[in-house]
């Protein structure tokens, strides 16, 4: 009985040293993970919809195959009758010697070539319709595929650059992301922390302004111009544009107050009380 009861306690012991440490943790252990969930979501969720276009395309098409084989089929018993009819109606007339048998027949070539022409005509255009909405669904799958493997190399450059050290070369990852997606925000704004970084920040706020042409209510952007100003010792804007990323934010003012690109702000009265609206328990040093 005790040996069964001491791997249990080693293993209770070791989850509580785990707990602890998790417990203490300062930082994510490590935020591309919830990417990488979010990227997969999506991935499934586009070849999902690939799909489906897929199944709509053939269902169409199978329906319209079906409708034009019954629509054939009852021209071509239309047709049949009606010959039954001249027949039946030329015979009538050359026994009463109205026309000869020749005139019947011109008559009823006629008849039965406009009769097929009009048939041809119509079902002629029905599917050029159908192969054009064919070839527009195709094109939507294509350009969705095209997408989809888009999405996978940004998300492919996002894993490198959470993993690469060199700031110069974190540049360069957010270029090519920016490449493949020229309007993508968070890209930019992650570009202008780097720079922000190598102490460039005229570059950051040209960064951020780009990005708040595409979204005005970017946080991210506005907090880095915050930081920027504030390291030009542009207090004024530091505050205004700090205060519109902290509107209706959640998160702790502590660190914001330590936040290096920040420092020049530690002593303006404006700045602290900012950080106390938005985090009540805030006490400056």
């Amino acid at each position: 009985m005790l040996l069964m009861l001491m791997p249990w306690a080693q293993a209770a012991q070791m989850h509580t040293k785990e707990t602890q440490e998790v417990e203490n943790l300062q930082e994510p252990l490590y935020n591309p993970f919830v990417e990488r969930y979010v990227m997969d979501e999506l991935k499934q969720l586009r070849t999902d919809m690939n799909d489906l276009h897929v199944e709509v395309t053939k269902e169409i098409t199978n329906r319209e195959l079906a409708a034009t084989t019954r629509a054939v089929s009852y021209a071509t018993d239309t047709i049949t009758y009606f010959f039954y009819l001249i027949a039946g109606v030329s015979s009538v007339l050359v026994l009463v010697g109205w026309n000869s048998i020749r005139d019947v027949k011109d008559k009823v070539h006629v008849l039965a070539n406009t009769k097929i022409d009009e048939v041809v005509t119509e079902y002629e255009g029905r599917l050029a319709k159908l192969e054009e909405e064919l070839n527009r669904k195709s094109r939507g799958i294509t350009s969705a595929q095209k997408k989809i493997s888009q999405h996978q190399d940004i998300y492919s450059l996002w894993l490198k650059a959470g993993q690469e050290q060199v700031l110069s070369n974190k540049v360069e990852i957010y270029d090519q992301i920016l490449e493949r997606d020229p309007e993508n925000v968070e890209a930019m704004t992650y570009k202008a922390d780097v720079v922000l970084d190598m102490d460039e920040p005229h570059w950051a706020i040209s960064l951020c302004n780009q990005a708040l042409r595409l979204n005005s209510e970017n946080s991210h952007a506005n907090y880095q111009l915050a930081s920027a100003y504030a390291i030009l010792g542009a207090l004024d804007k530091a505050v205004q544009f700090l205060s519109k990323s902290l509107d209706g934010a959640e998160g702790n003012a502590e660190t914001i107050f330590q936040d290096p690109h920040l420092v020049n702000l530690q002593d303006d009265q404006r700045f602290i009380s900012l950080l106390r609206r938005y985090d009540t328990d805030f006490q400056a040093a």
